[in-house]
């Protein structure tokens, strides 16, 4: 397995509880493909550097998590779709 990093940005006008399930939906895909995900570093609310969908902040996450190679594509393919997560990137650390 190896080690990865996911930064992803919260849909900011969510409420409290919606931004929760939407965090552990991602958590929750690692888990479901054989990952261990670490708990999520919550950043808050932050600015955009440029407007997104004529939006000017989201709330951004930062999370590590192991997993087989294959994972980061089935993550890539559910977030895209996903509509309470505006942008996210994978890395491999």
């Amino acid at each position: 397995m190896r080690k990865y990093e996911i930064l992803y940005i919260v849909e900011g006008g969510l409420s409290d509880e919606d931004k929760e399930k939407a965090i552990a939906s991602v958590k929750s895909l690692v888990e479901a493909n054989g990952g261990k995900a670490e708990e999520p570093e919550k950043w808050g609310m932050r600015k955009y550097a440029y407007p997104i969908n004529y939006k000017q902040e989201g709330y951004y996450v930062l999370m590590n998590f192991e997993a087989e190679d294959s994972v980061p594509k089935i993550m890539n393919d559910k977030l895209i779709i996903n509509k309470n997560i505006v942008r996210h990137m994978i890395v491999a650390k």
